[in-house]
């Protein structure tokens, strides 16, 4: 297998994990120092596998009232020994998909090369502001 399907594979499985709220399943392709920006506080992100396994029981109560977390867009690009990907992913209760259905959580992540296994170092989780109306946000540069 290629690394692109690699990492594409370990995404998917990322995904999964955390749409069942399988914590071990979601934390283990991470490294032991994990950087993640997230939606919520802290503004200076979240540094250490530990912080990082302190955010996800929060984001699973709010799921298990039936939210959605799948991937729309998965595009991987990959050098020797790093590589980054970005994707869209549909998540949100049936309610708040039903008032935006084209809203989409983004996501960035940077993944090294540790021995011959792809690790994610950097994840960085956001949605559009779209508290601006839609012609003033489409004249920003």
């Amino acid at each position: 297998m290629g690394d692109e399907q690699e990492i594409r594979e370990l995404i998917e499985r990322w995904a999964v994990a955390v749409h069942a709220g399988d914590l071990e399943t979601v934390l283990a392709d991470h490294a032991p120092d994990i950087v993640m920006f997230d939606v919520p506080p802290p503004h200076r992100g979240v540094r250490g596998i530990e912080a990082y396994r302190e955010t996800w029981p929060g984001f699973f109560a709010w799921q298990d009232a039936g939210a959605v977390f799948e991937i729309d867009t998965l595009e991987v690009t990959v050098a020797a020994d790093v590589a980054f990907a970005w994707a869209l992913l549909r998540c949100g209760t049936a309610t708040e998909l039903e008032r935006e259905p084209d809203a989409r959580h983004r996501l960035t992540l940077g993944l090294r090369q540790v021995g011959s296994r792809w690790t994610v170092t950097h994840e960085h989780h956001s949605f559009a502001d779209t508290s601006a109306p839609a012609d003033e946000a489409a004249a920003e540069p």
